[in-house]
């Protein structure tokens, strides 16, 4: 069976809260006069455009902000095994969560549940131990049972006494279990009297006692798995319908020691995430640091990324590390006998997926529960290395090991951290060189970027590496953001055969501990909403299509005037001191010049750290600090040199030379220096989200005075650097606020025709469906709220809006609303 007869048809995905209205066609004015028309969009539906594969858009989970533990995971205990640490998080012990009333220690030693269950509590009699969770608290809920569960040891009989309570008193009834004997896990149900969002975990015990893996699960998990994932969370990700699971990460793939298990020294902390840690009984995974400043208990591991992608219809896709640490760490692992042992992880883990029972990982499965195979097809090789040569040296060892052994698997690769510079180059080269399959493609961008790049991908080699767009997001989430990342996606689906899937990252994030913005679902222990751009990502992934039907649309006016503004001096990170400061118009006159013999009085501190002149020249001294930015000069310079003479003092990157300032959220900068002082790149930041426009590997000395200067012409600039030349950049491209493309519905043959408006005032559109013969009456979902609009726990301004537009033919005219995304779906006849 295929597997698109195993999916539901297309629909319009609409919420149950959707309203039902029924829409015209704009009338014709007055007197048989023509409607005035702002935009034509023209269908040839005689025409085949690009296949659309079921996978083209999927989800990507990572355990970031607390997605997996404290959220994904259903587990409500947190540290349930007392295995936090200092390595994890300065702020850690290994009873972080825990509150003790009495004596309680926590020991390693023979006496363990399991090598790799390395702590666990020995408690005095009369001790008590009490574990709040996450968030505020263990949320319950009046009348829905929870499963308790304990591995203990006592040499004489014990009793554990064991409570959910709040403040508000007991939330069920008392359960009491005696212990005796070596380690055994016990269990007990509650079944909640009151519904909480403070709730606490109480286990006491009558004499002495061991305890460890001490757990409690809603037993209304999704799919009522015991063990399972949050219930909520779970049906939010399946409402998207996605083709692919990409997992486990991310940044936490490619961090930490990549080292072996070590008979001396057990497991060592801050070990990269590796599957083989994640799979079997929970109470035998090791936890580990978290590349974000957490702890992971592996609860949630490779067999549960397995199962969950088979329940929702969609292809597993694991990315292992390749030995070349990222995400700002920038190290190659040289060590043969380790490259060996990864690449044969690897090729167990394939044998893991997809293995016979009787093969020696395919019968680790089969014991976990999934005796059939999850039909793997695809496995990514490293995440977002910045050391393209060594990275791609080691891939090319992974991917032949893996087509020897295994022929029928893609091994995805990646071009490095971002949209454009020296990584991304090179990668794309050795790759294309290489006649790889599929590259994976990560960007963070503002949402006037994207407006901008529709286009990306009409010019790739079609002949060459498919593009995986693993990670993608547009710094916010707005309304706006989603219109710009609606208006970008046309571009994807016109580009099918090169874009063969897509995922935006990050996909969950707790509200109580976030690392990163913006993220696609939103939570705390009570409640989840989808953002602003979780319902973009709904209404495209719900209504793909299966093709591309050609079209063409005309454009929005744009006249772009020359870059213009102030200038200015940062640091990131890094102490700088900056001297000799001059701008000069393209003329000859001298707007601005400052060689700080005197009071640094034209500056403005707009933004942290410590500033002072300082030996005739201005230093920025605070090491720690970020974005420490001072500005000079009017908004309306325009064509002008801007020279400066930057020494680093010390910190971890370089120094930053800031021009075209409108205000602290619009403007340019040079950054020298940068990402971990491994690159110069211009940055342009729009309402403070930034986009990089050029980048080149580089480095900044301490101690060594650098002579900087900026030459902006028009929309044209020139940087240099000592007195040469280092790059050219023209920022000419339009942000285009009118997009659209048009798909087919192969099992119903209907159309599927997509529009974005990101402007503040509707599109009066006129579509030609290009003599195709339909129905009179199509079925409309929109999506319009203001720009500024986002969605919360309490309110949900962005959400679609079912119609009925009636009066149609090939040819018709509709008026698409200010700030809206609209899919109209036309039935042909």
């Amino acid at each position: 069976m295929s597997r698109r007869s195993t999916r539901p048809r297309l629909g319009l995905g609409l919420t149950a809260a959707a309203v039902l209205i029924t829409t015209a066609v704009v009338p014709a004015p007055a007197h048989g006069e023509a409607p005035v028309i702002d935009y034509a969009i023209t269908v040839d539906p005689t025409k085949q455009g690009a296949a659309i594969d079921d996978t083209m858009y999927g989800l990507f989970l990572e355990d970031i902000n607390r997605a997996a533990d404290g959220g994904l995971y259903a587990e409500l205990v947190q540290n349930r095994s007392f295995e936090y640490s200092t390595v994890d998080n300065r702020a850690y012990t290994s009873l972080t969560s825990w509150d003790v009333d009495g004596s309680a220690t926590v020991v390693n030693d023979d006496g363990r549940l399991h090598a790799n269950n390395r702590n666990y509590a020995q408690v005095a009699a009369g001790t008590t131990l009490a574990n709040s969770g996450y968030n505020s608290g263990l949320s319950l809920r009046s009348g829905a049972k929870y499963d308790f569960s304990v591995w203990a040891r006592a040499e004489a009989g014990t009793t554990l006494t064991l409570t959910l309570k709040d403040a508000g008193g007991a939330l069920a009834t008392v359960r009491h279990q005696t212990v005796k004997g070596g380690w055994k896990q016990y269990r007990a149900t509650f079944t909640a009297t009151r519904t909480t969002t403070t709730g606490r975990l109480a286990v006491g015990s009558t004499g002495a006692a061991a305890l460890d893996e001490v757990s409690l699960f809603p037993r209304d998990t999704y799919r009522k798995q015991p063990g399972g994932l949050r219930k909520d969370l779970a049906e939010k990700l399946a409402a998207l319908k996605p083709g692919f699971l990409r997992f486990p990460g991310g940044c936490l793939v490619n961090t930490g020691s990549m080292a072996d298990y070590s008979e001396t020294s057990g497991w060592q902390r801050a070990r990269s995430y590796q599957w083989k840690d994640t799979i079997g009984p929970v109470e035998q995974r090791a936890t580990n640091a978290n590349f974000w400043g957490y702890n992971q208990s592996y609860g949630l591991g490779y067999y549960e990324y397995f199962r969950f992608a088979e329940d929702v219809g969609a292809m597993p896709l694991p990315v292992v590390p390749a030995l070349v640490t990222g995400c700002g760490q920038n190290r190659a692992v040289v060590d043969d006998a380790l490259l060996k042992r990864h690449i044969q992880d690897t090729l167990d883990l394939i044998e893991f997926a997809n293995g016979p029972v009787t093969s020696t990982w395919g019968r680790k499965r089969a014991e976990m529960g999934h005796p059939g195979p999850f039909g793997l097809t695809h496995v990514q090789v490293g995440n977002e290395e910045n050391l393209p040569r060594e990275f791609f040296e080691r891939f090319t060892k992974f991917r032949s090991a893996i087509e020897a052994k295994y022929p029928g698997i893609t091994v995805v690769s990646n071009s490095g951290p971002a949209a454009s510079g020296a990584t991304f180059d090179t990668l794309w080269q050795l790759n294309r060189d290489a006649g790889v399959a599929m590259v994976d493609e990560h960007y963070y961008n503002s949402p006037r970027w994207f407006l901008e790049n529709n286009q990306r991908y009409d010019s790739y080699d079609r002949s060459g590496p498919k593009v995986f767009l693993g990670e993608y997001a547009s710094q916010g989430n707005t309304f706006g953001n989603g219109l710009a990342e609606a208006a970008f996606m046309t571009g994807l689906e016109r580009n099918a055969d090169i874009v063969k899937l897509a995922s935006y990252a990050p996909v969950l994030a707790n509200e109580d501990y976030v690392q990163w913005r913006p993220d696609l679902i939103w939570f705390n222990n009570r409640a989840s909403w989808g953002s602003a751009n979780y319902e973009v990502q709904k209404l495209f992934m719900n209504n793909v299509g299966d093709r591309v039907v050609p079209s063409e649309a005309t454009s929005t006016p744009s006249v772009s005037g020359p870059i213009s503004g102030a200038v200015g001096l940062s640091t990131w990170a890094t102490a700088a001191s900056f001297d000799d400061v001059r701008v000069t118009a393209a003329d000859g006159r001298t707007l601005l010049t400052d060689d700080f013999s005197g009071p640094a009085s034209a500056w403005t501190h707009t933004g942290g750290g410590s500033w002072a002149v300082q030996d005739g020249q201005y230093a920025q001294r605070d090491v720690g600090a970020a974005n420490t930015t001072v500005t000079a000069g009017d908004r309306a310079w325009r064509d002008y040199d801007l020279r400066v003479t930057a020494t680093k003092q010390a910190g971890a990157e370089g120094f930053l030379v800031a021009f075209g300032v409108k205000d602290t959220g619009n403007y340019y900068w040079w950054n020298l220096g940068g990402w971990g002082n491994t690159a110069h790149g211009v940055e342009r930041s729009d309402d403070g989200a930034k986009t990089t426009l050029i980048s080149k590997p580089g480095t900044i000395e301490a101690g060594r005075a650098y002579d900087i200067e900026v030459k902006v012409r028009g929309r044209q600039v020139t940087l240099y650097l000592n007195g040469k030349e280092w790059g050219a950049f023209t920022d000419d491209q339009v942000a285009e606020p009118f997009r659209q493309v048009v798909t087919r519905d192969r099992a119903t043959g209907d159309l599927l025709v997509k529009v974005v408006n990101a402007q503040p005032t509707e599109a009066r559109t006129s579509v030609d469906l290009g003599g195709a013969r339909v129905a009179s009456r199509a079925r409309v979902t929109t999506l319009a709220a203001a720009p500024s609009a986002e969605n919360s726990e309490t309110a949900t301004p962005v959400a679609p809006v079912k119609s009925t537009l009636t009066g149609i033919s090939d040819t018709f005219t509709y008026a698409f609303p200010a700030n809206s995304i609209t899919f109209l779906r036309i039935s042909e006849r």
